[in-house]
């Protein structure tokens, strides 16, 4: 595909953050600290992960894989709004653009199965407990992982092909810090009812079925808690489970926020916000939420620094 006949711009301009000029410098340094704690606090899980032998199990296996994508889903637009931030400048080419709304879909996809494998888990885990070494063998771990990759480059592939067939002729003004697909869309002087159709099927394979699944694999953990209540069949769903849920919650609340719940003055505004919580703030707690909820990932962290 030619890009360059597609479109007659040759790049689009971010309008970033909804912050005052003088207040750049104080955002700079606080986004800048939270990227550098997201990359660092993942690549100590992974590391953990990967040092631990007692982490070596499917629900660890799954996670390494989540903490690599939080790392990768927050490099591909942060970095770029830190350097707009700090050189004051708010263009980004063409293929930048274009790149960076395929990486954003791949990496958001692909946080949304692998958190929909890992409820998967523990719906075995509590519910088939005796039966969890061999459904949750290491043969079906990479055959989720390898899925969820592809499923997830396919959904960015396809809105990606899509997009690169549109003319950008009238604006080139994006009220994102990113190249927000959406955004990009409103900008485009062709048809979009094809990229809004896919968006459409595309957000209920990616997005609405992982969140049914999950529903109801903790409906099942519930059902399966409550046959045979007692404090510490509750204490140890709530240990195993509870990490998950909060991880889960941050993710599908931003979602629900920007996509579902529109307000109706100051809306871009409001979106640019929310995304950063979904892109910037989610992808740095996670490695919180694990290690302090998370009675192995101390033990391995203790473990390491006694080494």
């Amino acid at each position: 595909m030619n890009w360059d006949n597609q479109s007659s711009v040759s790049e689009f301009i971010l309008l970033g953050l909804p912050i005052q000029p003088e207040e750049q410098g104080m955002y700079y340094a606080l986004f800048l600290v939270m990227y550098l704690t997201t990359v660092l606090g993942n690549l100590l899980i992974i590391l953990l992960i990967r040092l631990d032998s007692h982490l070596h199990t499917p629900m660890y296996f799954f996670l390494s894989h989540l903490a690599l994508t939080d790392i990768s889903f927050s490099s591909v637009a942060v970095p770029k709004m830190l350097m707009n931030m700090l050189t004051h400048s708010k263009s980004i080419s063409y293929a930048g653009c274009i790149s960076q709304s395929y990486f954003l879909a791949m990496f958001a996809a692909l946080d949304s199965f692998l958190l929909t494998s890992m409820a998967y888990d523990r719906y075995v885990a509590i519910c088939h407990p005796l039966h969890y070494t061999t459904i949750m063998s290491q043969r079906c771990c990479f055959l989720l992982v390898i899925v969820s990759w592809a499923l997830s480059i396919t959904n960015a592939l396809v809105h990606t092909a899509l997009l690169s067939f549109l003319s950008f002729s009238r604006d080139n003004t994006v009220h994102h810090f990113f190249c927000d697909l959406s955004a990009l869309l409103k900008l485009s002087s062709s048809d979009t009812t094809i990229n809004e159709m896919v968006i459409l099927v595309a957000g209920t394979i990616v997005i609405t079925l992982p969140f049914i699944c999950i529903v109801m694999s903790y409906g099942h953990i519930g059902a399966t808690i409550l046959k045979a209540p007692s404090v510490k069949g509750i204490c140890k769903a709530l240990s195993t489970c509870g990490s998950h849920l909060c991880v889960v919650s941050l993710y599908y609340g931003a979602i629900i926020a920007i996509y579902f719940f529109p307000s109706s003055s100051n809306t871009k505004d409001k979106d640019v916000i929310v995304t950063v919580l979904y892109n910037v703030v989610t992808p740095m707690l996670n490695p919180f939420i694990y290690s302090l909820r998370n009675r192995d990932m101390k033990g391995a962290l203790r473990n390491l620094l006694s080494r």
